[in-house]
């Protein structure tokens, strides 16, 4: 059956649907009642029918199947716990019940889907199967579509998620699993002594981990926030305010693209022991790996992407970086960052990019590693240079005591010996912000109010941490199977659209937001934006002066910048239309920007210079009182924009060359 027909089938049942709750009202059935009675699960009166064989239960659930024999009738109803079959005899069946309560002939005003309530005597048709003889059925829910039978796209089902569960039960025991993982993990640290605090998920200055955070803005205080990356530094000041043992479960935050292993939100949990280093939290480790996967599991053995993996075993220990000088002959604290690179290309790593530092060059290493590894290991001397928050190993300056725990070529936790020298955290978190500088926007934030902390002493403690991705892992599925409703682009099909026209005036949300705010309006090509950027300066500080010149004008033109809010494809998704302008993009010599600058400022065009000071310090305050003791002459300029007449503007910038 093509699409069509389907929509069209579908709004037919859902049309004779509304007839027959039109139908019910009209009767003085309340087809949506407040209060149920329900004594026990479906599937509780199979595995007990000897002992419930002859009694009166009332039990609900949802119309899965209805079939009718003259007087008789058989419903199939379900709930979490499964199926049970509904006997219905027309003399059997009570009448003049009150509201709600449907008498046999109007048993035909329920269709599949629909929620009911019923009581009656278990026993056995004459075909042995377990049933219900009804004696009342009570109308709980009328449904006005009835359940696929199938969702073939994979975007839909992850859409409707509550069709994908109720469809294949099977999901829905995934997230029942899912429940008792994070049950068990918290039930085998409170056994442990450790306490759970749940802390913010807002947070002034947001670190603990190397990931880009989203950000929002708070009204009552009129500052923005960023979502949390990570638990660690918060439940570290717990350590510091006296805790000994403590952990948190709860969702974090990562602005970054989506995978099999890694969404933006997801549950994690950490823990922080106060007087413990890593190797107790290794051996914590292995304890909790196997407590929890015997009670969600049932076992202590797997086998995942084709390894075979015992939790029970002794696990291996791994040196970062003797594994990757036995590999690779690559010293990660001497060899050259082109070296490392070129073995990365050699194997096919995407992030052997131009401007690849030695944190991602060693990293990406290990991962080409990692994925041969069966485990159960632990990776440990991680090198200090890759660990912002770890303390150093007394016996080698160079590493930290820090470990992963690998299974199957996956890194499922994370944990270290706590840093807690106030002096050595502010030399790393100033090197971390160097890096954010210079364009590492997953590199951390400095967090002065943690090394405060630290300055009125924290004890030696472990850290560890893991996210639900070691139960994805175990289940053997992606991270979008692995959650309940995982994100997904707004969409709204062709369907719903025409069920709701009336409503929606056969347009989405998107759609009557921009019919409301956005005019078509011609271009301009009479105008246009250039923008000289200086030629000396490394690749990211030219896409800083760029972007930020280009973010300048734009707002000085407000809506006059686009010809309307968003270009429309014919399936009604939305696009925001760019510049209505053409923007160049010419590089310059320093000596030439001065200059530029100057005529720039007489030709009474639009204009923006962008400056050495802009790029070391977002603090306006910091910049005004360095500029009140600079001439002009003695500034340097790293880009200029300018907005205007073509002709003027070819006129100020025709001696420069194209950007490349």
């Amino acid at each position: 059956m093509n699409t069509a027909v389907e929509s069209s089938d579908l709004i037919g049942q859902r049309n004779l649907r509304i007839e027959k709750l039109n139908k019910l009202k009209n009767l003085g059935i309340n087809p949506y009642p407040a209060t149920s009675n329900k004594d026990m699960p479906n599937g509780e009166v199979i595995t007990r029918f000897e002992e419930l064989n002859g009694k009166i239960v009332n039990l609900t659930g949802r119309v899965r199947t209805i079939r009718e024999h003259g007087k008789l009738k058989f419903m199939d109803i379900e709930d979490m716990s499964g199926k049970i079959q509904v006997y219905i005899k027309a003399d059997e069946l009570k009448e003049d019940l009150p509201n709600s309560y449907l008498g046999f002939d109007n048993l035909a005003l329920l269709d599949t889907s629909d929620f009911i309530e019923v009581n009656g005597e278990v026993t056995k048709t004459q075909r042995g199967e377990i049933s219900i003889l009804a004696h009342t059925v009570k109308l709980l829910t009328k449904a006005l579509r009835p359940i696929p039978t199938n969702l073939e796209d994979k975007e839909d089902r992850f859409r409707r998620r509550y069709l994908d569960m109720t469809i294949h039960p099977e999901i829905r025991e995934r997230f029942v699993r899912r429940a008792k993982f994070w049950e068990a993990a918290r039930e085998f640290y409170i056994k442990n002594g450790f306490v759970e605090v749940n802390i913010p998920v807002l947070e002034h200055t947001t670190g603990g981990a190397d990931a880009k955070p989203f950000i929002t803005h708070y009204d009552a205080l009129d500052q923005d926030f960023y979502l949390r990356i990570s638990h660690e530094l918060p439940l570290k000041r717990l350590i510091g305010a006296g805790f000994s043992k403590v952990f948190d479960i709860g969702p974090r935050f990562r602005n970054e693209g989506f995978s099999d292993e890694h969404l933006p939100e997801h549950v994690a949990m950490e823990w922080y022991w106060a007087y413990a280093d890593y190797n107790d939290g290794m051996k914590l480790t292995e304890e909790m790996f196997r407590y929890v996967m015997q009670q969600v599991y049932g076992t202590t053995k797997f086998n995942i992407r084709g390894f075979e993996i015992d939790l029970d075993k002794e696990w291996e220990r791994i040196d970062y970086a003797q594994v990757i000088k036995e590999k690779f002959d690559v010293d990660i604290y001497n060899d050259p960052v082109e070296k490392m690179r070129d073995i990365l290309v050699k194997n096919g790593v995407a992030a052997a990019k131009e401007d690849l530092n030695r944190n991602r060059a060693v990293d990406s290493l290990w991962k080409l590693i990692r994925k041969t590894v069966a485990g159960p290991a632990f990776l440990i001397n991680e090198p200090k240079f890759m660990s912002p928050l770890a303390k150093l190993d007394e016996t080698n300056p160079n590493v930290t005591q820090r470990f992963h725990a690998v299974v199957a070529g996956s890194e499922l936790v994370n944990a270290y010996s706590e840093l807690n020298d106030p002096l050595d955290q502010l030399d790393r978190f100033t090197e971390q912000e160097e890096l954010r500088q210079g364009g590492d926007d997953e590199a951390q934030m400095l967090d002065v109010d943690f090394v405060e902390m630290l300055e009125y002493g924290m004890p030696p403690t472990c850290g560890w941490g893991m996210s639900e991705r070691v139960f994805w892992f175990f289940e053997g599925v992606t991270a979008k199977e692995g959650v309940p409703f995982p994100q997904l682009k707004y969409d709204m099909d062709n369907l719903t659209k025409e069920i709701y026209k009336e409503v929606l005036k056969g347009e989405t949300h998107a759609q009557q937001l921009n019919n409301q705010t956005s005019v078509e309006k011609p271009q301009d090509f009479s105008n246009k934006i250039v923008i000289v950027v200086n030629e000396e300066l490394q690749s990211w500080q030219k896409a800083n002066a760029i972007s930020h010149v280009a973010a300048y004008i734009g707002n000085q033109l407000g809506e006059n910048f686009k010809t309307a809010d968003f270009f429309v494809t014919q399936d009604g998704v939305l696009h925001p239309r760019n510049s209505q302008y053409a923007i160049i993009i010419l590089s310059a010599k320093p000596g030439q920007m001065s200059n530029l600058m100057a005529n720039v400022r007489n030709s009474g065009v639009l204009y923006h210079g962008f400056i050495k000071e802009m790029i070391d310090t977002t603090n306006d305050a910091e910049i005004t009182k360095i500029l009140s003791n600079k001439k002009d002459s003695d500034i340097e300029y790293y880009a200029v924009g300018v907005f205007g007449n073509k002709e003027t503007l070819d006129s100020l910038t025709k001696k420069y060359s194209l950007y490349k």
